[in-house]
C-alpha cells in the first residue's frame, strides 16, 4: 500500500495537486474497501478513522483518482456513483433490480465472442462494460413466493 500511495502522491504532484493526510486516508481506505463503494461509504470508512474529514474531500479524491486511472466511476442506474479499483483484472457486474447487489463475474467466452464482433465490425475497441440487470436469486425466489 505505501509504494502504490507514493505512486499516486507523484502523480498528484506532477499535475499540481497538493498532498494531504485526509487525501492520503481517503486514498487508503478506498484501496482496502470492497468493490462498488459509494461515496457515502467511502466517507463513513474515513470517518471512523478521521472525523475531520468532509464528504467534499472524499468526493474530489475520488475524481481524482479516476481521472488517474486508479478508479473507475460505475453508475448502474440506481442514482449512486460507485467506485471501484482500476487496478483488478477485467471483470463484469450481474446487478439485482431490486435489492441492488452487484455480483461481479468473468466468462472468457463472453470475452472472445466480443472481440470477434469487434473484429467482424473492422472495430478496434479501447474498452468495453457489460453490466447485465435483472434479480439475484434470492429476489427471484421472494417474486415466486409472493405471487
Amino acid at each position: 500500500m505505501d509504494s502504490l500511495l507514493k505512486r499516486i502522491n507523484l502523480e498528484i504532484a506532477a499535475i499540481g495537486g497538493k498532498r494531504s493526510r485526509s487525501r492520503a486516508q481517503v486514498i487508503e481506505v478506498f484501496f482496502r474497501t470492497g468493490p462498488h463503494a459509494t461515496l457515502e461509504d467511502l466517507a463513513q470508512a474515513v470517518r471512523k478513522r478521521n472525523r475531520t474529514v468532509g464528504y467534499a474531500t472524499v468526493y474530489r479524491t475520488m475524481k481524482l483518482l479516476a481521472k488517474l486511472g486508479y478508479a473507475k466511476e460505475l453508475d448502474f442506474g440506481d442514482g449512486l456513483k460507485r467506485y471501484e479499483s482500476n487496478l483488478e483484472s477485467h471483470h463484469d457486474h450481474l446487478v439485482c433490480q431490486e435489492c441492488g447487489l452487484v455480483s461481479e463475474f468473468q466468462e472468457p467466452r463472453i470475452e472472445s465472442l466480443q472481440e470477434q464482433v469487434a473484429k467482424q465490425h473492422g472495430f478496434l475497441p479501447t474498452m468495453h462494460r457489460l453490466d447485465i440487470y435483472g434479480l439475484c436469486r434470492q429476489c427471484a425466489v421472494a417474486g415466486k413466493k409472493e405471487n
